[in-house]
């Protein structure tokens, strides 16, 4: 019955009461120690200091970095990634967007990771030295828009 349940033995503590007397022998400075600045009320110290020390938060720099104006960013394809999804062929940026091997409207770079057997001749954006070399030993050509 729900009225007979007791918790087990020993399981429950009554909590120690400090700075009831000295018979409780939480008296006098309660666990406190003596003195300082932790033994006074309101325990004076705010979340994040570091005992005078200049705090982490104001160790940081004010402001961010730097951001590259001229920056550009690529989206890249990977010529065993054309070996696998294209057959051999001519290849533009439609062609390449039409097939889905680009999603975005950035600029396309070709890496060369991986091989390549068929022949591309591929019209791309900027393209690696190695996947520049890569295709052209398979008798293919890579043509770059921009130097």
């Amino acid at each position: 019955m729900l009225n007979t349940l007791k918790p087990a033995p020993g399981s429950r503590k009554k909590a120690k009461r400090i700075a009831r007397g000295n018979s409780g022998s939480g008296g006098t400075t309660a666990g406190k120690g003596t003195k300082g600045q932790q033994s006074r009320t309101g325990n004076g110290r705010r979340f994040g200091f570091e005992g005078g020390q200049t705090p982490l938060l104001r160790r940081q720099p004010k402001f961010g970095g730097f951001t590259n104006p001229k920056h550009k960013e690529y989206e890249v394809i990977n010529i065993s990634v054309m070996e696998e999804k294209l057959s051999a062929g001519t290849y533009d940026l439609d062609s390449l967007r039409k097939a889905k091997l680009i999603r975005t409207k950035k600029p396309v770079k070709l890496l060369a990771n991986g091989e390549v057997k068929k022949k591309f001749n591929v019209t791309v954006d900027k393209a690696s030295a190695k996947a520049k070399e890569a295709i052209e030993k398979a008798g293919g050509k890579v043509t770059v828009l921009q130097a």
